[in-house]
């Protein structure tokens, strides 16, 4: 059953009328999306250290957001972390609550990373710029806190499949080992027929309308190099870290995330799987809306904190 307070948000948006996406710009949509994340203090921790620098992106500086635990010294495990939105939306600022708590709970550095969006930079300008952020962050390991022998690499839908990728693609670099991948509600393929994206189409935040609004902004589909945006379809995953996979109830990706983990499983890397059965997409970002959602942030936190030691 969809826990209430999920249900009671999805019977308001229901009763608004909202044009169809294919109709809005991205601009808009991104404006419509930051502004719905303003609007939701949830009261996150302020007890942490927190600033803004720059890291490297694929084709120049990208900004991002530095959170340490209060009173952090030296060097710790880190996270390196990449934004939901469909490669489309989001910012630093629409998932700063919830890394915040993130952080706090687990004691673990994270490091936000706002690569390029579409339809402005199409693929594969997001997974260029979360490989170059990512050995910018093996690199400048001491300068932002991070011990370089226990760095994982995160993310929530798109940036859930932006670290699958990375992860993928990092795994023969001696110098730069990733320790824990941090898979929450990720995209696996751009396009795959799952019994979740069938039944679930409609009426859960992520539907079959925005998914396609979302990958025709993006192109990875159709590209060339399409695979390279499709771990599921790698011929080989071992070699890759520990990882764990989160998924949602009432969310259509929850099939192939939970495949993601079993064929990791099946290639000999250790992963795990959690699933929210009550929950929707996006989840995470909505601690404001449904109080249930900070005790799974707690309970993501631990198995993080766990993964790096």
């Amino acid at each position: 059953m969809l826990d209430k307070a999920f249900r009671a948000m999805l019977d308001a948006a229901a009763a608004m009328e909202i044009p169809p996406l294919a109709s809005l710009p991205a601009e808009m949509v991104r404006a419509g999306y930051v502004a719905q994340r303003a609007g939701l203090d949830a009261g996150a921790p302020k007890d942490l250290d927190v600033r803004n620098l720059e890291v490297a992106g694929a084709a120049g500086p990208l900004k991002a957001r530095l959170y340490k635990p209060q009173g952090a010294t030296g060097t710790g495990p880190g996270l390196v972390y990449f934004h939901g939105g469909g490669f489309v939306i989001g910012n630093l600022d629409t998932h700063d609550d919830f890394l915040r708590r993130l952080c706090k709970a687990s004691g673990v550095r994270v490091l936000s990373v706002d690569y390029r969006l579409a339809p402005e930079h199409p693929f594969p300008a997001a997974h260029d710029d979360a490989l170059a952020a990512t050995r910018w962050a093996f690199d400048h390991a001491a300068e932002i806190g991070f011990d370089p022998a226990r760095i994982a690499i995160g993310g929530d839908s798109a940036g859930g499949n932006l670290s699958a990728c990375i992860s993928l693609e990092m795994r023969g670099d001696a110098k730069r080992k990733l320790a824990f991948q941090l898979l929450l509600y990720p995209a696996t393929a751009m396009n795959q027929d799952t019994p979740s994206r069938r039944a679930l189409a409609t009426g859960y935040v992520l539907t079959a309308e925005v998914m396609d609004w979302f990958g025709n902004h993006y192109g990875a589909g159709t590209h060339p190099d399409a695979k390279r945006a499709e771990p599921v379809h790698a011929a080989d995953l071992s070699g890759v870290p520990t990882a764990l996979v989160v998924t949602a109830g009432f969310d259509p990706l929850k099939d192939e995330g939970k495949a993601y983990a079993a064929a990791l499983n099946k290639a000999g890397v250790k992963a795990a799987h959690v699933e929210y059965p009550t929950f929707v997409h996006d989840f995470y970002t909505l601690s404001a809306v449904c109080p249930g959602v900070v005790p799974a942030i707690e309970e993501t936190a631990a198995a993080l904190k766990g993964g790096l030691g």
